[in-house]
């Protein structure tokens, strides 16, 4: 892929493209465009992994891929206020920005960038990224209102700042994941969305930074979710064809694991999320479910 055609880099505060011996963390925009700024213009390829920190297995599973395929990688640990709705844990979300740093320097990150939130919309931001279609409304969007709003406009400022050649996500927030990159295509951005398998625990937990609220029994009870995935999974390949059934098949699984509070079960198209009756090709299974107040989602593709 070629250079972005725009760079906003300070070269008031050049660093050596060559010193890559530790790992750089920054909390301002100019400060980390400045180091950027000589990486670009001697040609290296830029990776960037956005993250909310409290970083899991799942998190280094993209950084390891973003150090492979690119000469720099760079993280970002932003907490995005704009994200979250007014009865959610924004002021509760795992913060640990010390032991996050740790991680990130164990896997090679050349640059970590963790802003406050007035970094990132300073007084008077009033510009915001939407999309106003029934993919965007669907699912996350119908339980989240103005969540999508948040995340877009974080990522598209984010990606302004770093400029990099290839963003990578996982696909456990799969709906998220389809929105930025249908963004990055829209508007043109010079870069590529990469999207890389969820990363899951022995139990076939999907890993998550919020699996940190669960207690011992409700994680264990938490396993259920995979579980019920790969239950219409295996009804899939053995002929199952009737979206209905397969939805019913994971919802009874879900709720034999205990108390709960499904917010959706969806059989979908992979590309629009539009509801599908009769699975004729590759499509994808969704939910999100409280268990012990903790929101959890997870999907599964389906291939007929």
């Amino acid at each position: 892929m070629s250079s972005p055609q725009f760079d906003l880099s300070d070269p008031s505060d050049p660093s050596d493209p060559s010193d890559q011996s530790e790992m750089h963390t920054f909390a301002t925009i100019s400060a980390l465009r400045s180091f950027l700024a000589p990486h670009r213009a001697a040609g290296a390829s830029i990776g960037f992994v956005p993250t909310m920190g409290a970083l899991h297995e799942g998190h280094l599973s993209l950084v390891r891929r973003a150090k492979a395929e690119c000469g720099i990688a760079v993280v970002s640990i932003f907490v995005n206020p704009a994200q979250f709705g007014p009865k959610e844990d924004l002021a509760r979300y795992p913060r640990d920005l010390a032991g996050d740093s740790r991680l990130c320097e164990s896997v090679g990150v050349d640059a970590l960038f963790a802003p406050d939130a007035s970094e990132i919309y300073p007084e008077g931001f009033c510009t915001w990224v939407s999309q106003d279609d029934d993919t965007a409304r669907r699912l996350e969007g119908e339980c989240r209102p103005g969540h999508f709003r948040g995340v877009l406009t974080v990522c598209l400022k984010l990606f302004n700042v770093v400029q990099p050649h290839r963003a990578y996500f996982g696909q456990k927030d799969y709906q998220q994941a389809l929105m930025v990159r249908r963004m990055a295509r829209q508007l043109g951005l010079p870069m590529e969305v990469v999207i890389s398998p969820t990363v899951r625990e022995p139990d076939g937990l999907a890993m998550s930074s919020r699996n940190r609220y669960l207690d011992p029994a409700a994680r264990r009870q938490a396993a259920c979710l995979a579980s019920a995935l790969e239950r219409a999974r295996g009804a899939v390949a053995a002929g199952e064809r009737d979206a209905a059934l397969l939805a019913d098949l994971i919802r009874s699984e879900i709720l034999a694991g205990g108390p709960c509070e499904i917010d959706y079960i969806a059989i979908a198209d992979p590309d629009t999320l539009a509801p599908v009756d009769t699975l004729r090709g590759p499509t994808v299974a969704l939910l999100a479910v409280r268990i012990a107040g903790t929101r959890l989602i997870d999907n599964m593709m389906l291939e007929p």
